[in-house]
């Protein structure tokens, strides 16, 4: 059979996006993710020693977020796309090799180092690729089912965890997630790439000055990179605490997994739903945060496992509100400095999470987690009300 002309680019965006989701599950599919905390203890760890653990993490991410999208932007995004998977699995298993705080230590930095390589470089390749297609136009629903099978892949590790945990211990869940790590790597190797680096013999930090430029000379690519993480800081943080608001609602522990898949659940569904929301405009974006933090504030002052219905809602809300952030961005800045300026926006987003960490840490230790996930609802309003009052400016490929 012969393929007509306008059938190949439709070929082409079905390999990008068959290719993408498989990306997106395999790498959140590490059944080390629930089980890791219980990994550390076992090999004697105390409490401060685990959180110092996560600091480093952070801190990592921090530092290298910035300087690894001007490096994607400076050389081939796919590269870096299969590199980082490898140095998780490079730490992952000297987790479970050599059981102590010092591998430990070194393998958090590896995967954090890992992560950092992947953030921005992964967007930006997506939506160059689609534009190269002529398909830009599909990039929210496209980062909104990848971001979905991410989820959905957490979902599937909480679940296989437990039993291969029991099976074979700590060696056998590291061993299958350092795999599933490499074939992470192997598909990012089947993702397209037709750009060409436009830094050239200049290097990376060449192509970061030039993305920082245009962030400070676009008054509406700063807009797009600041609601990025007003959007997700929150919520992402807020994350980490939804077990402990679970059990607070009086449910026993045996139910407190279920539950959260109840929230997860509503999430996925906000990632599907999310390229229904480009026709919404800016209005349209400030009533659904409005309205996922009323949700957010309403089901967790109940108390109840009921709210926990609107928490998902909630979840949900914000899912699809961080995926049509990336589009405001990605529409607003230049081919040639996309990594670097979605890694800024990344930057910020960590930065904004390790805030809400230290706020959550006040409000809850003078009131319960319900009085601390209602109050952590307010910013949403804020940035609603700010996106009704600050309108961007519109030109040219500007989105309203």
């Amino acid at each position: 059979m012969t393929l007509t002309p306008a059938r190949v680019p439709g070929l082409r965006v079905r390999r990008l996006t068959s290719t993408l989701y498989a990306y997106a599950f395999l790498e959140d599919f590490v059944l080390l993710y629930p089980v890791y905390a219980l990994l550390f203890s076992d090999a004697g760890l105390a409490v401060w020693q685990i959180s110092s653990l996560f600091a480093l993490w952070s801190l990592t991410a921090v530092l290298l977020e910035v300087p690894s999208g001007a490096w994607a932007d400076a050389v081939s995004r796919r590269m870096l796309l299969w590199l980082g998977p490898l140095l998780t699995a490079a730490g992952f298993a000297l987790w479970v090799l050599w059981p102590s705080y010092g591998a430990f230590a070194l393998g958090f930095v590896l995967w954090g180092t890992g992560g950092a390589l992947a953030s921005g470089a992964l967007e930006a390749l997506v939506y160059d690729e689609l534009e190269h297609l002529g398909a830009a136009g599909r990039y929210a629903r496209v980062m909104g089912r990848a971001r979905a099978a991410g989820l959905i892949a957490v979902m599937a590790a909480m679940g296989l965890a437990g039993p291969v945990l029991a099976l074979g211990g700590h060696t056998a869940v590291g061993a299958a997630s350092v795999l599933v790590c490499l074939a992470t790597a192997a598909t990012a190797t089947r993702l397209p790439e037709h750009r060409t680096p436009a830094a050239g013999h200049q290097g990376w930090t060449a192509t970061l000055r030039a993305g920082l430029a245009e962030a400070r000379a676009d008054r509406s690519v700063r807009g797009a990179l600041l609601l990025v993480p007003a959007v997700g800081g929150v919520w992402g943080a807020l994350d980490e605490y939804t077990p402990l608001l679970v059990r607070e609602t009086g449910v026993a522990d045996a139910a407190v997994p279920y539950l959260l898949l109840l929230i997860w659940a509503g999430a996925t569904a906000g990632s599907l739903l999310a390229d229904r929301g480009e026709r919404l405009g800016t209005r349209g974006l400030a009533a659904l945060l409005a309205g996922a933090g009323l949700a957010l504030a309403a089901g967790a002052a109940t108390g109840s496992p009921a709210g926990l219905l609107l928490i998902a809602l909630a979840f949900g809300g914000f899912q699809a509100a961080n995926v049509l952030a990336d589009v405001r961005l990605q529409r607003r800045i230049e081919d040639s400095g996309r990594a670097t300026l979605t890694s800024v926006a990344g930057l910020g987003t960590e930065i904004a999470t390790i805030t809400v960490y230290g706020g959550y840490a006040l409000v809850a230790a003078s009131g319960d987690h319900g009085t601390a996930f209602t109050v952590f609802a307010l910013p949403y309003l804020m940035t609603a009300v700010l996106l009704v009052l600050l309108r961007p400016l519109r030109s040219g490929r500007r989105i309203p």
